[in-house]
């Protein structure tokens, strides 16, 4: 038997960083953990850069203005 749960949210509602990975929190209790190797702007940002960020529309994206990054969260689901 298998089965798979569809979720329509998309959305974050919060990230925090480890020594090598961004985890996000989406809305519908999912967390995504990428590895920043894969931004090298955020790999190279300090942990005080990586604090600022905020969330573009209602959590549908992730902006730093400090080091100019922006992030869609449909595009880590992908």
């Amino acid at each position: 038997m298998s089965f798979s749960i569809i979720s329509k949210s998309k959305n974050a509602i919060d990230i925090v960083f480890s020594e090598n990975k961004m985890i996000v929190y989406l809305e519908d209790g999912r967390e995504l953990a990428v590895p920043l190797e894969w931004f090298p702007r955020l790999r190279k940002a300090t942990s005080e850069q990586l604090k600022k960020w905020r969330f573009i529309g209602k959590g549908e994206g992730v902006h730093w203005e400090e080091i100019d990054e922006d992030i869609s969260i449909k595009n880590l689901l992908e």
